[in-house]
């Protein structure tokens, strides 16, 4: 009962890193102009993303964790 379980949160902890890492990547944007580079970023998407980074190796942990006591 416990495998389906954990392959189910090592799968859902792939998605979540995955999320988490494009919502990173896509929260600051930079443009040069005259050349001096402006930058600007989104600091709600870049705490989103450490939140569901988080979750995904809080998820990880727990999967792997239930594989080994299966």
């Amino acid at each position: 009962m416990n495998k389906p379980i954990a392959i189910l949160l090592i799968i859902l902890s792939v998605y979540l890193g995955y999320t988490g890492i494009t919502k990173l990547n896509n929260s600051g944007e930079s443009v040069e102009v005259v050349g001096v580079e402006l930058s600007a970023q989104d600091n709600q998407k870049k705490t989103t993303s450490f939140i569901l980074i988080a979750l995904a190796l809080a998820s990880l942990a727990g999967g792997v964790s239930a594989l080994k006591k299966s």
